[in-house]
């Protein structure tokens, strides 16, 4: 399986990532991507990035070093409801939304309301992409995510970092082929992401890949065998997000003010 794409990966704007975008864009390069997530945190994480970071990001090239950059963000459920900690304002800009879970962003709940918080940011219509549900903070039915991902259509990240990085490891990589299980059986859309946080993991997927081998992920599940997939899928989703407002969408309020 050849992955041309990283999704999921962080600068030094992050606060806790050590590497810049343009070391990044070299890394993705010189391992044969075509196309790199730039996906900071959102700014309820501590040393997350000012939301003018988030207004800036056209300055950013579309290519660098041959490898196309999505300016994006990793925003963070902060409650039961699911609601993002970026404004609307910032996310019509964005062109690329990656949506988690994240221990200092979100209270906490029990598995109902977890699972639930984590389903009602998959139904909004400006998340792109759910990551890292096998981590091991939060109690989640892992295989309603994984239907909810089937019928919406939203893609869910098997996330390599999870797998190799955590330190609760074998909570995480049990938890991980849970969940991969679950999208091998509902034939959701997958991600794999490496979750960099320094420019030698950017397309690091080789736990990631072992795992949905060893479930029967089938790889036309998978987005980021093919940019043009990915490509071709943000845009199905910009759409849609147009439709919904034209629709009157008002059920996913977003933690920060306009």
């Amino acid at each position: 399986m050849k992955l041309l794409v990283d999704l999921h990966t962080h600068t030094i704007a992050s606060g806790h990532a050590y590497s810049t975008i343009t070391e990044n864009a070299l890394a993705a390069s010189r391992k044969g991507l075509k196309l790199l997530g730039m996906t900071d945190h959102g700014p309820s994480m501590p040393g997350a990035p000012n939301l003018y970071h988030f207004g800036n990001l056209s300055i950013i090239p579309d290519q660098l070093y041959g490898v196309k950059i999505l300016p994006g963000v990793e925003a963070n459920i902060t409650n039961h409801e699911g609601e993002l900690d970026m404004p609307l304002s910032y996310l019509d800009h964005l062109e690329l939304i990656l949506v988690g879970l994240h221990p200092i962003c979100y209270q906490g709940g029990t598995c109902e309301q977890n699972t639930e918080a984590y389903i009602k940011a998959m139904e909004n219509p400006y998340t792109d992409i759910m990551v890292h549900p096998g981590r091991p903070d939060f109690d989640m039915d892992l295989e309603k995510i994984a239907h909810a991902s089937a019928r919406l259509n939203i893609p869910v990240e098997v996330n390599n970092s999870s797998l190799s990085t955590i330190v609760d490891k074998a909570r995480a990589q049990d938890n991980c082929r849970s969940i991969a299980r679950y999208m091998a059986k509902y034939k959701g859309p997958v991600i794999l992401g490496s979750d960099a946080h320094f420019w030698d993991r950017v397309g690091e997927f080789s736990e990631a890949v072992e795992l949905v081998r060893d479930v029967g992920i089938s790889e036309h599940l998978i987005l980021n065998t093919s940019p043009e997939r990915v490509l071709k899928y943000l845009a199905l989703r910009r759409y849609q997000r147009s439709e919904s407002n034209i629709k009157g969408f008002t059920r996913h309020k977003q933690g920060i003010a306009l």
